[in-house]
C-alpha cells in the first residue's frame, strides 16, 4: 500500500512483482527475547530483507550497491544494469508487508570515492520510486559519500548520520563506524556492512557461500574501552541490545563467511575489535534453517574453517590499519 503523503510526481509504481513465489515471513526465525516481547524482527523467507515492527512496521534492506555493474565493467566484466529488477523485487516486498517506512541500511551506491554516470542516472529514480510508497531512511555506509546529492529534496527521503540513528525504538547503523552512543540504550540494533555468509565445503574441496542472518550481542567489556564516558550501570544508557546483522541485498557483492572468520577478519571497528560477539552468534540461512552458534558450526565437517589461500604476489588487499578502506566488492 502506498503512502498518499509521499507520492512522486514523475514515477508510477511498477505493476510487476516477483513471480517465483509468494513472499512469506519467517515468523519463528527470530523469536523475541523476554525483554523485547513487544518488538518483532521478522526476516522475509528466502529473501535478504526483514521487517521490524514496534509501533510501526519498517522494511529493512542493506548493501544494495547500485552501480556495481559500472565497477565490474571497468574490470573487464560486462553486465547489464539490474537496477530495474532490484526495484521490482523490493516493490514485491512492499506489496506484501505494507511498511510505514523503508530503511536502507547503508551502501545504497557502490562506487567510491567517485560517483559513476550509472549512479547519477539510476539512484535518483530508484530512491524516488521507493519514496512513492513510504518515507525512506538512509543510514549511510562507507560507499555512500555524496548520496545526498543524488536525489531531489524529496520530503520522503532522509539521510541520517553515518554513526546511525534510533527509529521507532530500534537502533540502526551500517557498521563501518562505531555506533552512536544512543544505539546502546535500545533493546535491538540492526546493522550490516560485512555481507554475512556461511561457507559450505564438500569432500572434494568445492565450496559455496550462502547468505546468512546473524543474531548476537555486543561485548560490553570491549565497548567500555571505546565508550569511556558511558555509564554501563545506567539501564537507560546501556540496554545490552541484541544485534541483528543483515545479509547483502546485492548478490554480486560477495560476502564474509562468518564460520571461517575471526573478529580481526571482519570489517568495521565494532566488528574487528570484538565489540560484537562472534563465537556465540546464532546463524540462520535465508530459508529459515538455524545452523546454530558460530563456535559450533566451526566443528562440523562441511563448515569448519579451511586453510586460507596465500595472497598472490602484487595483490592489493584492504589495509587492516584502515578497515574502512577499499571496496566491499574485493574481499579475501
Amino acid at each position: 500500500m502506498k503512502s498518499s503523503d509521499h507520492k512522486s510526481s514523475d514515477h508510477k509504481p511498477s505493476d510487476h512483482k516477483p513471480t517465483d513465489h509468494k513472499l512469506q515471513t519467517a515468523k519463528s526465525l527470530f523469536e523475541p527475547s523476554p525483554e523485547t516481547m513487544a518488538l518483532e524482527i521478522t526476516p522475509i523467507l528466502n529473501e535478504p530483507a526483514l521487517t521490524v515492527t514496534n509501533t510501526e512496521t519498517a522494511l529493512v534492506i542493506a548493501d544494495l550497491h547500485l552501480g556495481i555493474e559500472w565497477d565490474l565493467y571497468r574490470s573487464g566484466i560486462n553486465l547489464p544494469s539490474r537496477m530495474k529488477e532490484r526495484l521490482i523485487r523490493i516493490e514485491g516486498y512492499i506489496e506484501e508487508t505494507t511498511p510505514a517506512r523503508i530503511v536502507l541500511l547503508g551502501d545504497v551506491k557502490h562506487n567510491v570515492p567517485q560517483v559513476s554516470w550509472q549512479e547519477r542516472d539510476e539512484i535518483p529514480r530508484f530512491l524516488e520510486a521507493l519514496a512513492a510508497y513510504a518515507p525512506v531512511d538512509i543510514l549511510p555506509g562507507n560507499h555512500d559519500g555524496g548520496i545526498e546529492l543524488l536525489f531531489n529534496r524529496n520530503a520522503g527521503i532522509r539521510v541520517h548520520s553515518a554513526k546511525g540513528a534510533v527509529l521507532d525504538g530500534i537502533g540502526y547503523f551500517h557498521g563501518h563506524t562505531w555506533p552512536a552512543p544512543e544505539l546502546l540504550g535500545v533493546r535491538s540494533v540492526v546493522t550490516a556492512h560485512n555481507h554475512p555468509t556461511v561457507r559450505f565445503t564438500d569432500s572434494f574441496g568445492y565450496s559455496t557461500n550462502d547468505p546468512a542472518w546473524i543474531r548476537t550481542r555486543f561485548n560490553p567489556e570491549v565497548l567500555r574501552e571505546h565508550f569511556k564516558n558511558l555509564d554501563f550501570n545506567d539501564k537507560t544508557a546501556w540496554a545490552n541490545p541484541e544485534v541483528f546483522i543483515v545479509p547483502a541485498f546485492n548478490e554480486l557483492c560477495g560476502g564474509v563467511p562468518f564460520n571461517e572468520s575471526t573478529c580481526e577478519d571482519l570489517l568495521g571497528p565494532a566488528f574487528s575489535s570484538g565489540s560484537i560477539e562472534l563465537d556465540s552468534a546464532e546463524v540462520y540461512l535465508l530459508d529459515g534453517t538455524r545452523l546454530g552458534l558460530v563456535k559450533n558450526i566451526r566443528k562440523l565437517e562441511h563448515t569448519r574453517p579451511r586453510p586460507k589461500p596465500k595472497p598472490k604476489p602484487g595483490k592489493i588487499g584492504r589495509s587492516r590499519k584502515n578497515p574502512n578502506e577499499g571496496s566491499d566488492l574485493k574481499r579475501d
